[in-house]
């Protein structure tokens, strides 16, 4: 059992002191920042009660989502070590180096292992969350490595930012608890051998680690109201370890509605042995691994990892609703003070698209499901469209219209073989009559950025148009089935005349622009790049999205267009990296790190290398009918993730680094774990194996005769 050892009596006489220490002074603390989007980690339980996610990088804790995945309310769980002799106060941070751990393939299950700089100390903590309630449980080994350390102190450093929001927090002692809320939102933290000593403060003016490196001790306070609050606790090693080179106590921080549910949640989490709590946690990965597909020894392990990535990305209030990501890309914006970013952790149904699709090649249609329904009972509007993207209740955060995300749901529909009227009438028919209305241009294509003729969008307003005429059809809808039919013929008709410039400065043959606002490739307009990317002539600028009309069954793979413009792509934005080849979005894009490695700011950047790109790269080839080059790409995607097995959305792409976390052919500080790009290596893996990409809709193949190339007399 994890039972609370009994603290010495100068624990409580502590307590009386802290009573009369009363509010922390000071002020609100400074900013609250969330921490990098480059996530090694990531885990939850398989079952519904548990609504708990936690997110690990940089050998650290960091975001804690609950009750569901689209709301944060941590910043860091990290520990502090004073030397003994009180010179040296470090925390795992900034004063370790760190290591990741993937314990098991089969299961969400992560060893964080960190080493101080000097050799002084290793600290090892595994993570899990408890299956009935939501509550964390970190297993933590601690070792001194220099004998005169063995009377050092260790402390927890706990910054919660509460119900999405740094600087609304207040914090208090319970008993042998430290508690904070913020609205409906509460959090509870201690160890299996209590705190000996406890603080609350304001970050950076008198928290607990700031109140260590000025004074080399704490000065207690109970209370620290409305703010960007840390709470700091001391482990009581010395009474209970006395001289011993290890220590062994389990971390327990626990959520609820307000204080007394997340301290009762904790107090019965506390009761299990952490082996049991992680007995149970694994058996229910271990099952969900069980059902998943074999792709090969070398790729198996990232799929596994990949395919409960994306499962545990689902919320378990609001079945379905998968966000992009557990994360904030470089720290989500100038400040986290109030609760207003979303981050990647939201909805868009472009994502969930993908991910879906994932979940089709895995074999798990009820999941698969699950996503249609809620793109189709949550998240669609009165008038057929989607939203750029919504909280995981439905709530819409972005204004931006995007044709593709109405499209793609279309498409799901169709390989869901969701054919029966309700669905027809209220959900299926209302979108394609948007698209006829609203396309084939689009406010947005699939990058957020331009308005305009995008050959990716318009993909995937044809596919999802010829999907609906099928499902029309079905529902004997002859009107609806022409004029579907009749539109998305149309616009393949004219298609190149759109989007494919014949008289660009990049070849004396026609080839697909990455988008054009009026309709004519031809006439030179000048597009601005977003983020301070420059203003060039669009037909300079080009991008890859025309393969989703190979994907989608709407062209061939050796359509002369496509090569022609695939031999330009590689020119001008693809890089080589240790791992593979991987592919900008676009040339000048200006979404990633700056020039000098700093974070992106929403105004300036410098755009890197994106890992789906590469396995939509595969696809193609698999289409064309060269699996061995696809299987190259796989590798390549299998490079990029980092040791966590987590695949990101960027790649840093060059040798020169201006930051040692900046490194050729690995993640950025952008979203990671990425839902896309984790779903794009699932589909491709398996693809692979099938020798077919089975998210092509064959009704559109047949209508286009846009079979896939023959290879050795199989058909890819």
């Amino acid at each position: 059992m994890l039972r609370l050892i009994p603290i010495p009596i100068i624990w409580f006489l502590g307590c009386s002191a802290l009573l009369a220490q009363g509010n922390a002074p000071g002020g609100r603390g400074l900013d609250a920042h969330w921490p990098s989007a480059a996530k090694n980690g990531f885990g939850t339980s398989t079952t519904l009660a548990s609504r708990v996610w936690f997110t690990l990088n940089n050998g650290v804790m960091t975001e804690v989502f609950y009750p569901t995945i689209d709301v944060p309310n941590v910043q860091m769980l990290q520990l502090i070590v004073v030397s003994a002799d009180g010179k040296r106060v470090e925390t795992e941070a900034a004063d370790t180096v760190h290591r990741v751990e993937v314990i098991d393939h089969a299961a969400l299950l992560f060893r964080q292992t960190n080493t101080a700089k000097n050799g002084a100390y290793t600290i090892t903590k595994t993570y899990i969350t408890d299956t009935q309630r939501s509550s964390i449980l970190v297993n933590v080994s601690f070792r001194w490595n220099e004998a005169s350390l063995f009377s050092g102190a260790i402390y927890v450093y706990y910054d919660p930012s509460l119900n999405n929001s740094g600087m609304h927090d207040s914090a208090w002692v319970e008993g042998n608890w430290l508690v904070a809320a913020d609205g409906d939102k509460a959090s509870a933290l201690t160890s299996s051998v209590g705190f000996e000593e406890m603080t609350n403060g304001y970050l950076g003016i008198n928290d607990g680690l700031t109140q260590l490196n000025r004074d080399r001790r704490l000065t207690p306070s109970v209370n620290a109201s409305d703010g960007n609050v840390v709470q700091v606790g001391r482990i009581p090693l010395a009474p209970l370890f006395p001289d011993h080179p290890s220590a062994r106590f389990t971390l327990v921080l626990s959520f609820g509605r307000n204080a007394g549910e997340a301290k009762s949640n904790g107090e019965t989490s506390l009761m299990k042995d952490f082996e049991t709590a992680r007995a149970e946690y694994v058996r229910g990965w271990h099952a969900y691994a069980k059902t998943l597909p074999r792709v090969g020894t070398k790729h198996q392990a990232q799929l596994n990892i990949a395919a409960m990535v994306l499962r545990g990305l689902e919320d378990k209030t609001y079945r379905g609703a998968m966000i992009a990501s557990p994360s904030n890309p470089w720290g989500g914006g100038p400040n986290a003070n109030e609760p207003k970013i979303s981050g990647y952790h939201a909805v868009w149904s472009r994502d969930l698209y993908q991910v879906a699709t994932a979940f089709l090649a895995l074999g798990d249609r009820a999941t698969a499901n699950r996503a249609l329904d809620y793109l189709f009972k949550v998240q669609q509007k009165a008038d057929g469209s989607f939203p750029q993207n919504s909280w995981v209740d439905g709530r819409a955060i972005g204004g931006g219209l995007q044709m593709d995300q109405i499209g793609l749901p279309l498409v799901l529909a169709y390989q869901l073989q969701r054919n029966d009227r309700q669905t027809w009438l209220k959900h299926i028919k209302p979108a394609a009559d948007f698209i006829v209305r609203k396309g084939p241009a689009t406010e947005q294509e699939r990058w957020e950025e331009k308005r305009g003729y995008s050959p990716a969008t318009i993909a995937a307003e044809i596919a999802g148009l010829v999907c609906a005429a099928r499902i029309a059809d079905i529902n004997h809808d002859q009107a609806a089935s022409e004029s579907y039919l009749k539109h998305a013929d149309e616009w393949v008709r004219q298609l190149e005349g759109w989007t494919a410039t014949s008289n660009g400065p990049l070849s004396k043959s026609s080839y697909f622009l990455r988008i054009t606002e009026d309709s004519d490739p031809n006439d030179g307009d000048r597009i601005e790049i977003n983020s301070g990317g420059g203003v060039y002539d669009e037909r300079e600028i080009v991008d890859a999205g025309f393969l989703e009309l190979v994907r989608l069954g709407i062209k061939r793979a050796d359509d002369p267009t496509i090569v022609r413009t695939l031999k330009l792509i590689d020119q001008l934005i693809k890089v080589e990296t240790p791992g593979g080849s991987g592919w900008y979005r676009y040339n000048h894009d200006a979404y990633g790190e700056r020039a000098d490695g700093g974070n992106y700011d929403g105004r300036t950047g410098t755009g890197r290398l994106w890992a789906l790109l590469t396995g939509e790269r595969g696809e193609y080839e698999l289409a064309l009918g060269n699996s061995m080059a696809a299987k190259t790409r796989l590798d390549a995607m299998l490079s990029f993730a980092n040791d966590g097995m987590m695949i990101p959305e960027q790649v840093w792409d060059r040798k020169e680094s201006p930051r040692n976390e900046l490194r050729f052919g690995e993640g950025t500080g952008s979203a990671t774990p990425l839902a896309w790009s984790m779903a794009q290596f699932i589909r491709l893996a398996v693809n692979i194996q099938r020798r077919s990409n089975i998210e092509t809709p064959r009704v559109v193949a047949d209508r286009y005769g846009n079979h896939p190339v023959r290879e050795h007399g199989l058909t890819n």
